[in-house]
């Protein structure tokens, strides 16, 4: 499915019910109404009643349908009140107090990752919290890419930001881009996609070329091959979200760790932090 697709699929206007929103959540799962039928423990008649209008379905099925369909929490409160019902999750700001633990939680976990470097984005990427390995990464760039809020999409593509010291920046920036699309096609965001027409509208340094490796590596992952002092280093990333969240804000927060891909990276890591 083009994101295209996918956006319209999503943009079903909330005051004509739950139909349209539920179908299009469906259809993008490419589940038939008899399979989400039987996954959710009904009928494909009471899921096609639903889908157009002849039937308000409960709370509870709300929930149980959206679970089924993997809807983002946000999405699910969409689907509540198209249904008639109050939102069930609360989206409360990171800094209440009520989040303390999760801060706290996030920064003991990002600093214990140390010397490797690690953050914490929000759903439209921008950064939450960085550690010192991101900090030394980062230096060198324009402050008016660091403040007042900065977005690692945006510090990483941008021709003033970490593009230039990406030697492989063909293929991380497909990589990226794929996850901004597939981020996309999950969220009816347009401040995501906003964000996804800027960075993809940035040049390409060069011809494009991505530099090769003097000795080739077997990587196990697509790493993040960046020059830092001189040298090339090589991280593959990997990407944690909060099992079953229950409020929009912790849904929609994700911590990236940046693993060193050879000990030359990590010997050097611990030598600059030493």
């Amino acid at each position: 499915m083009t994101m295209a697709a996918s956006e319209a699929s999503a943009s079903a206007p909330v005051d004509k019910g739950i139909g349209p929103l539920l179908r299009a959540w469906r259809e993008r799962r490419r589940v038939s109404q008899l399979e989400l039928a039987l996954r959710a423990d009904s009928s494909a008649r009471h899921i096609s009643f639903i889908e157009t209008g002849r039937s308000r379905p409960s709370e509870e099925m709300v929930l149980r349908l959206a679970e089924h369909l993997d809807v983002p929490v946000r999405e699910r409160n969409s689907l509540l009140l198209a249904a008639g019902y109050a939102p069930r999750y609360p989206e409360t700001p990171l800094d209440d107090p009520a989040l303390d633990a999760l801060r706290d939680g996030m920064e003991r976990l990002i600093r214990g990752y140390e010397p490797y470097p690690a953050l914490v984005v929000d759903a439209g990427y921008t950064v939450v919290t960085a550690n010192r390995g991101i900090a030394m990464l980062l230096e060198g760039v324009p402050d008016r890419l660091l403040t007042p809020a900065p977005n690692a999409m945006r510090l990483t593509l941008h021709p003033q930001g970490l593009a230039p010291r990406i030697r492989n920046l063909r293929e991380w920036r497909g990589h990226l881009l794929a996850q901004m699309e597939r981020q996309i096609a999950l969220h009816r965001s347009d401040q995501l996609r906003a964000l996804y027409d800027e960075v993809t509208a940035y040049p390409m340094l060069g011809d494009g070329a991505d530099e090769e490796p003097a000795e080739p590596v077997p990587y196990f992952a697509l790493p993040l091959r960046i020059e830092h002092g001189g040298r090339i280093l090589s991280f593959v990333s990997s990407i944690s979200t909060f099992n079953t969240p229950m409020d929009v804000t912790v849904a929609e927060l994700a911590i990236e760790t940046f693993l060193p891909a050879d000990p030359a990276t990590a010997k050097y890591l611990h030598t600059v932090a030493g």
